[in-house]
């Protein structure tokens, strides 16, 4: 099991100093039996008048910060090492009903399942459909999860990837016509592809890296990145990143998982100053990952 060390800074410049509203951050790794965080520190410059913290509606660990200082600089450092146990697609079990596609969900699961498989995006003529019907045989079983890994390698394989630091994100048709986008761009494409065959998806906002301890060598790295999760039963929520093509978590430490992606920004807030005074945003993330057993002492943090 590797250690993976996240180093995640934000900064925003301003050629006047400014005042600084709430911000809500979204960087610290969420807590599992397959990532245990062992450290986790917070660094603001300038210091915020008070730090909160508080779990959002599916469990995101958000912090909230409340500022009295002007500056001309806002510098937010996220600070965290995991020990990870990354997932392979041959961990994946799927209980026998729900192997072959399509299946339904039980009856105890589907009142908590519906919003994630509630369409988020209009597409009147049914584009996104026909596109995901592309991974359904007409005739034969068809294996569910053999069904979502093709879509997964599809997008990897089809479209190209073009890293954007502004914010928004295409909608699938955009990202259906242009061929191309981002990861997040991506993944909310497969999120409604997948809702669109009627399993429930859900949003992932978090960090790619190399299990191998190389650095920048999967696309998506040098920033947050943002895949898939998908209900399977027998396994519950299961990882695809369609940016990497992979199924599974190895190389994956999940951060805020959402229904929709704009619940799950790493950092939003507000300012206020001179207008124009805002020079623009910088966000670098490096990661480098070590090996070795952890002490007990390291596993009680």
């Amino acid at each position: 099991m590797p250690f993976v060390n996240v180093t995640h800074i934000t900064t925003y410049e301003y050629s006047q100093p400014a005042a600084f509203g709430e911000h809500r951050l979204m960087v610290r790794p969420r807590e599992s039996f397959d990532q245990h965080l062992i450290t986790a520190e917070l660094i603001i410059d300038p210091e915020p008048r008070e730090v909160r913290w508080l779990h959002d509606v599916f469990g995101n660990s958000v912090a909230i910060a409340t500022f009295h200082k002007r500056a001309k600089e806002l510098r937010i450092e996220s600070q965290a090492r995991v020990l990870h146990k990354p997932s392979e697609l041959q961990d994946v079990h799927i209980e026998d009903y729900a192997r072959d596609y399509p299946f339904t969900y039980a009856s105890e699961e589907m009142p908590d399942l519906l919003r994630s498989i509630e369409r988020q995006h209009h597409d009147p003529h049914r584009r996104i459909d026909d596109w995901a019907r592309r991974f359904v045989r007409n005739r034969g079983d068809q294996g569910t999860l053999g069904m979502l890994t093709d879509m997964t390698a599809a997008i990897r394989r089809e479209f190209t990837y073009v890293p954007r630091q502004q914010k928004g994100t295409q909608t699938p048709i955009e990202t259906l016509d242009r061929g191309k986008g981002t990861c997040r761009d991506y993944a909310m494409l497969m999120i409604e592809a997948v809702r669109a065959l009627g399993l429930a998806a859900r949003f992932v906002s978090g960090y790619v890296y190399n299990p191998t301890g190389r650095r920048r060598a999967t696309l998506g790295g040098g920033n947050t990145h943002a895949w898939v999760r998908v209900y399977l039963p027998g396994s519950g929520w299961v990882e695809f990143d369609p940016t990497n093509d992979i199924v599974g978590t190895n190389g994956l430490i999940r951060v805020a998982i959402a229904r929709d992606i704009y619940q799950a920004v790493p950092i939003s807030g507000t300012w206020s100053g001179f207008p124009g005074s805002y020079q623009g945003m910088n966000v670098s993330v490096d990661i480098h990952v070590d090996q070795g057993a952890p002490s007990e002492t390291q596993l009680s943090a």
